[in-house]
């Protein structure tokens, strides 16, 4: 008498089945886990620098970038490393013909004396970069009295 193998426990038409439920919620823990890495990324690129706060301000998403800092004595910095005009001009220049889209998000400092900031944003402009913002933080809510 010839030996069956199989199991018992299921039928003899039974299919194999690919769960896609624990597929789902795998690749949702992926996706969360790479913007949360991403978004802790971005920090890293910038001088730490003391933010003015604006009240009617919207966060904006930051995809395409260079990122200039200008701190309280002048200096500015690109993506943490600090650069001179001419400097300044030639890699905003070399970005902005590889990237027509470039985006420039400029930071300052609280203290910043308003002419260093208006000379940045006016080297930005002689590169031809249109799409140029100011990080700012939010305000903090205080309770009320």
């Amino acid at each position: 008498m010839p030996v069956k193998l199989g199991s018992k426990l299921l039928p003899e038409n039974a299919e194999a089945r690919i769960e896609i439920i624990p597929l789902i919620d795998i690749m949702f823990f992926l996706l969360a886990a790479f913007m949360l890495v991403s978004l802790s990324l971005v920090s890293l690129k910038s001088v730490p620098v003391n933010l003015p706060t604006a009240t009617l301000a919207t966060p904006e998403t930051l995809r395409s970038f260079a990122n200039l800092s200008v701190d309280k004595a002048g200096l500015v910095f690109l993506d943490r490393s600090p650069v001179g005009q001419h400097e300044l001009v030639t890699a905003l220049s070399a970005w902005h013909k590889t990237n027509a889209t470039l985006r420039v998000l400029i930071s300052g400092d609280e203290d910043t004396r308003h002419g260093d900031m208006i000379r940045v944003l006016d080297l930005v402009r002689q590169v031809g970069i249109e799409k140029v913002a100011f990080e700012i933080r939010t305000p903090s809510v205080s309770p009320a009295p």
